[in-house]
């Protein structure tokens, strides 16, 4: 092979940017890798003049005026991950589901939609803001998602008590403020129940795809039924059911902890109520490891290098992702 120097000039969009280090690092990674030749990078990262960055802010508002979602033929699929009500694990779907996607290799985002709640930064690991150019949002990217959340402004240590007219807002401004892309894959963690935060997606994202979670017990299949029934009344498809914590695996023994039937009440009830089909898309175990990882900034789903890990639960994942990225 031959040798080459191979100069490359990065102008970024924040002067003093924390993160010149990693992406300089990360280009000279990709460039060392070219299979033809031997490249030896010679990386000269900048500051991009006030000029430039007003010309790149224009052009990326120009295509971002209104909501991108909305429109008729858009290529992503969106999903809006809901629950009758709290604790049945439907972050921690959110965010193994969407770090299962970006694994799969599909451009993913997510939006953490439950605002009283949030949670998508802690799973995530991230501690950052996004970066702001001049009025155009950079979603924060962790384990290949492009994220965004309240968390990620408000803090951890801050209540959020806002009406439902600044709840619709805050979602208006996270679909058109944010510079997106063109992803494959658009998940919303929704909050608990039917509010008005369900109302404001239903309305913002007509192409809106509902997976109901549940656990196996009826004090929270019954609830969950109501989440799904809500397509009754807005334009909203059911796509499916998953039941979260259906057992606890002990010794080669699955104990069902919290009953079992959950997910199939729900399934056939929203078949019934709605006339179409509403399958029970997958079952998840009661595994520590959702909660360690969690905890920790990892998807459970993922190794440490990013890669989907080899276990049953991720397994269970890909399948629930390749079940929804289905036409059906």
């Amino acid at each position: 092979k031959f040798a080459y120097d191979v100069e490359i000039n990065l102008e970024l969009t924040v002067p003093n940017c924390p993160l010149a280090e990693v992406i300089t690092g990360r280009v000279q990674e990709a460039i060392s890798k070219y299979p033809q030749a031997i490249l030896i990078p010679h990386v000269n990262a900048t500051a991009m003049s006030k000029t430039k960055l007003e010309k790149l802010v224009a052009d990326l508002k120009a295509e971002r005026k209104e909501n991108p979602f909305n429109k008729a033929g858009t290529r992503t699929r969106i999903f809006a991950i809901a629950s009758g009500k709290g604790g049945v694990g439907k972050s921690s779907i959110t965010a193994n589901l969407a770090a299962t996607f970006a694994a799969l290799g599909y451009d993913t985002a997510a939006i953490d939609a439950d605002i009283y709640g949030f949670s998508l930064p802690r799973m995530f690991g991230v501690n950052s803001q996004p970066t702001n150019l001049n009025g155009m949002l950079m979603p924060v990217v962790a384990w290949g998602v492009k994220l965004i959340s309240i968390g990620m402004f408000a803090g951890t240590d801050r209540a959020i008590l806002w009406r439902g007219p600044r709840l619709q807002r805050s979602l208006e401004q996270f679909l058109s403020d944010v510079w997106w892309g063109n992803p494959d894959v658009l998940l919303l963690d929704l909050a608990p129940g039917t509010g008005d935060m369900a109302l404001a997606v239903a309305q913002s994202l007509p192409n809106v795809e509902l997976v109901v979670v549940t656990t196996p017990q009826p004090s929270a299949s019954d609830v969950a039924v109501r989440s799904g029934l809500m397509a009754l009344q807005i334009p909203v498809k059911v796509r499916g059911v998953v039941e979260n914590m259906s057992w606890f695996e002990n010794n080669g023994e699955r104990l069902e902890l919290f009953g079992s039937g959950g997910g199939r009440r729900v399934s056939e009830q929203l078949c019934n109520a709605l006339d179409t089909n509403v399958p029970l898309l997958a079952q998840l175990p009661l595994d520590p490891a959702l909660r360690e990882t969690g905890e920790a900034g990892r998807p459970a789903v993922l190794t440490e290098d990013g890669k989907l890990a080899d276990s049953n639960l991720a397994n269970t994942f890909i399948h629930l992702a390749k079940s929804l990225i289905k036409n059906s």
